[in-house]
């Protein structure tokens, strides 16, 4: 509940709107806000599915983002670009890349996040499958 209002404020501040956060400036702050639901992990039809879509909802303002599992080298995550030249440049259409990542099911321990802004600001948060795990 606190995350959301603070996300409330955020936006209730700020003169923008939803087609101007395509910088580190403008999505820092939220992307800071949720860290907690970065990621959510599920166990879905024999595999581990390691979702990504509400860090990829703030994708514009981003180099890049990395993942790790279970202490493993930082891979990075393939993803749509941000669409600059539409009305809502952050909108996931997922058509041909998906906002997930599959592995074994019941493999997923732990994952480390990592987060490139585009003004080259980084941040890395790991997570315990426990506290990201869904239904």
């Amino acid at each position: 509940m606190k995350r959301a209002i603070i996300l409330a404020s955020l936006l209730a501040a700020s003169p923008l709107t939803a087609q101007n956060f395509t910088t580190a400036a403008e999505v820092k702050p939220i992307v800071q806000a949720i860290k907690g639901n970065w990621i959510a992990v599920r166990l879905w039809e024999g595999q581990d599915l390691l979702y990504f879509t509400n860090l990829l909802s703030w994708r514009c303002g981003m180099d890049s983002i990395t993942y790790a599992v279970n202490g493993g080298a930082q891979i990075v995550l393939q993803h749509e670009p941000c669409y600059q030249d539409e009305g809502a440049p952050n909108a996931l259409k997922v058509q041909d890349i998906f906002p997930y990542v599959a592995f074994e099911a019941n493999t997923i321990e732990t994952i480390t996040i990592g987060v490139v802004y585009d003004d080259q600001t980084t941040e890395f948060e790991t997570f315990n499958r426990k506290d990201v795990q869904i239904n």
